[in-house]
């Protein structure tokens, strides 16, 4: 049972160094620029470098959740509420695009979701962390009544292994306005606040657009970083010689450990046999990102198995 712990600690570790490390490479500028130009209206028409220019400073990262004890990259990533908790968003900065010669100052906020069956409605949460995004600008974007002053934010999911009937594609939810007796005219500005998009992402022989090759590209478990990195930059344009080339090393390097390890596969053929109740557990903890019950179930026997009656698992004698 020692190795058996000793494992499953290993396991939970090595996810969350990956899933932070495939953050950092969502939030290198050349990879927002992308993001920005394929999903938020405002940049369109935009080149990607002139994109680049548009996003303020360098972007907050969320290392995990905000627990107690857990840190926090940035405090500009973590909103509070008396009496709501706290949320921390994987990635969120501020960005600034001129329309009709007026500057435009966005808030934007990337997430990278690893189940897509995690419990709630994707869309659902995406609302949620749009409408805190918005509420949290009392007091710094705007004040007292000047609600005119709120900046638009936009909650973007990446989301990975869709469904096969869904595969790759592209979604956008927004407010808009329906007359149901007309007369009001159309200020779109003064309603268009908060967008939610949700990219699905499923690896494929062929993909619908070239956005979508390329974050499939970038975030493959499965092409060596060799390779990898030669697509990007000879199919994809993007620079290899920058920050991002050695952020994508490393994400590389820790999937290889992974993989080595045979965590993934171990922990699945424990679930398809269903021999190994701690693999199926851990399986079940490290996909919320529970990374606190991971490690206290490795480490303490009773609590290990209040967490088998809580999800159901029958540990075999």
């Amino acid at each position: 049972m020692v190795n058996e712990l000793s494992k499953a600690l290993s396991v939970a570790e090595m996810k969350v160094q990956y899933d932070v490390q495939c953050r950092k490479v969502l939030a290198q500028k050349e990879v927002l620029a992308w993001i920005l130009k394929n999903t938020a209206e405002e940049f369109q028409e935009l080149s990607l470098e002139e994109i680049e220019g548009c996003i303020e400073g360098m972007p907050e990262i969320a290392a995990v959740g905000v627990n107690p004890g857990e840190t926090i990259i940035g405090m500009a990533n973590e909103d509070a509420v008396n009496g709501e908790g706290r949320i921390a968003y994987d990635i969120r900065f501020y960005a600034v695009v001129l329309r009709s010669r007026e500057k435009i100052r966005l808030i934007i906020n990337v997430e990278a979701q690893k189940s897509w069956y995690p419990g709630y409605k994707i869309p659902t949460r995406g609302i949620f962390y749009g409408a805190r995004m918005i509420s949290a600008q009392l007091g710094t974007e705007f004040c007292d009544s000047n609600y005119d002053d709120i900046k638009k934010v936009y909650s973007i999911w990446l989301c990975f292994g869709v469904p096969d009937y869904i595969g790759n594609a592209i979604s956008e939810y927004r407010m808009e306005k329906r007359d149901v007796v007309p007369g009001f005219p159309d200020d779109r500005a003064s309603y268009d606040k908060l967008s939610v998009v949700v990219i699905g992402l499923k690896e494929s022989k062929s993909y619908p657009n070239e956005f979508i090759g390329m974050l499939n590209t970038l975030l493959s478990p499965e092409i060596p970083v060799t390779q990898k990195k030669s697509l990007l930059k000879e199919k994809y344009s993007m620079k290899m010689e920058s920050g991002l080339s050695r952020e994508v090393d490393l994400m590389c390097n820790l999937s290889g450990y992974v993989e080595e390890k045979g965590i993934e596969k171990g922990i699945q053929k424990g679930r398809e046999e269903g021999e190994n109740a701690l693999g199926k557990l851990m399986d079940i903890l490290l996909s919320k990102g529970d990374v606190a019950n991971a490690k206290l179930a490795a480490t303490d026997e009773k609590a290990r198995k209040e967490l088998y009656r809580k999800y159901g698992i029958i540990e075999k004698p």
